[in-house]
């Protein structure tokens, strides 16, 4: 277990520094589509005029490196799980851990205390500033909503994958 709760710590690392990187670097203009709709307006011009610079390269690889990274911490996690000779149940119980560990952190950490609370984003989109979205916790329940069932699909699917090469 301790193996699981130290890979769900490492995510949420990975969790933050992903969104370092897309706040500072902002690589993507689909980042915008995550905030509430009065900031979207608002970082409409910032993202139509988004050009390739070698910021955005730089944000661009950053971003690709911790998504691998991410993805890197569900493979150990199974290869480990093979290694110890887990059970589906195991395996199961491991990418449910991370998965609404992560989705927790999400929630919690970013949408309720950075979000509501902090002015980090802020910090790197002061065009943004006074914008009633930034108190509004809850504005993304069924983009949330989605992303936790497919936790749900996905945990048992990978859980399934990887016992089944670990017999």
């Amino acid at each position: 277990m301790l193996v699981t709760l130290l890979l769900t710590l490492g995510m949420m690392v990975l969790f933050v520094l992903m969104m370092i990187v897309a706040s500072y670097f902002m690589p993507v203009a689909k980042m915008a589509e995550f905030f509430p709709e009065d900031i979207q307006e608002r970082l409409k011009p910032r993202i139509e005029n988004l050009t390739m610079t070698k910021k955005r390269v730089v944000g661009i690889i950053l971003f690709s490196l911790i998504m691998i990274a991410m993805l890197g911490i569900f493979v150990y996690a199974g290869i480990d799980g093979i290694h110890n000779g887990f059970s589906y149940g195991q395996f199961l119980i491991r990418y449910l851990v991370i998965g609404i560990g992560i989705k927790l952190f999400d929630i919690i950490g970013f949408d309720w205390f950075v979000m509501t609370k902090t002015h980090f984003f802020q910090h790197f989109l002061p065009e943004t500033e006074g914008c009633e979205g930034w108190h509004s916790f809850g504005y993304n329940r069924m983009q949330q909503l989605g992303q936790i069932i497919m936790i749900l699909i996905c945990c048992p699917i990978s859980a399934l994958i990887f016992y089944l090469i670990g017999r």
